[in-house]
């Protein structure tokens, strides 16, 4: 009763508060966000030497000659293939090594606990694929695992096809203007068929197929949920870069490619193959 008394002074601070908090949890406030799961389509950096002065030099001459392919472009540090100890590893140095060459580090993949937490300190958590299992510890941490196995493939109509290759059986995406540069255009779960020029500066992408009718100028990835059997079609064949599920060439490591003309590429064990149409 001495608090009811108390707030019925019109001078009484507390009854000002009380009236103010009262006033402001019976209104309704607008959203100022939502937190939803998000599947996003992302490069992973192999590390096969832990020493950054051995990975950066290397990196940054393999990448200026496709100008703009990872410019600020999210990557993963992967780390299966390493087998030294954590404390050898330098990931901060790794960390600002990156970040000047402007390619941005979000996390890792694979690697012992001891790894992911020497990364966890250096600002890159451990991230897990799509459809990937929890860990098997008492570190709550993500641990790695195989990918979610693909949708099965919808019947389509049947069509005609060279003698080694099936067709896919997956949804398309169809561009029909010309992807111009610093565009970039990406097919989830779908091949992409474009029926314009991919200029110089674009880049076109597709979990499936990438199948260009005209001229493929800019960078093209296919197989990019990691389908090593997904192919890129062009009718007029001088890229900056092809990829397909994650194995890349770019403009001077075509090799025998036929230039200006219609070409299929394709992946023959971890090596990229480049054969004319027609």
């Amino acid at each position: 009763m001495a608090w009811a008394a108390a707030a019925a002074l019109p001078d009484n601070p507390f009854a000002r508060r009380g009236r103010s908090e009262s006033a402001l949890s019976s209104q309704t406030l607008p959203e100022a966000f939502r937190l939803r799961a998000g599947n996003f389509n992302l490069l992973v950096l192999r590390l096969l030497d832990p020493r950054p002065e051995a990975v950066l030099p290397a990196l940054g001459d393999q990448f200026r000659r496709a100008p703009g392919f990872l410019r600020f472009a999210p990557i993963v540090i992967g780390l299966d293939d390493l087998e030294v100890a954590p404390e050898a590893m330098d990931f901060r140095g790794l960390v600002q090594g990156l970040r000047a060459l402007e390619i941005v580090p979000i996390g890792t993949t694979g690697g012992t606990q001891a790894m992911k937490q020497a990364a966890q300190h250096a600002g890159l958590p451990p991230l897990r694929p799509v459809g990937g299992k929890e860990a098997e510890t008492d570190l709550p941490v993500p641990a790695p695992a195989a990918e979610a196995p693909p949708p099965a493939p919808q019947p389509v109509a049947a069509a005609p096809v060279a003698p080694e290759f099936q067709g896919s059986g997956r949804a398309a995406m169809l561009v029909t203007e010309p992807v111009r540069s610093g565009q970039r255009i990406y097919a989830q779960g779908a091949d992409l068929i474009v029926t314009a020029t991919v200029n110089p500066g674009a880049e076109v992408i597709a979990d499936g197929n990438v199948h260009v009718y005209g001229a493929l100028r800019g960078r093209a990835v296919a197989g990019a949920a990691d389908d090593a059997t997904a192919r890129i079609f062009a009718l007029n064949f001088d890229p900056e870069l092809v990829a397909i599920a994650g194995f890349y060439a770019v403009r001077e490591g075509l090799g025998d490619a036929p230039i200006g003309r219609a070409v299929q590429v394709r992946l023959e064990g971890e090596e990229m193959r480049f054969a004319p149409l027609g």
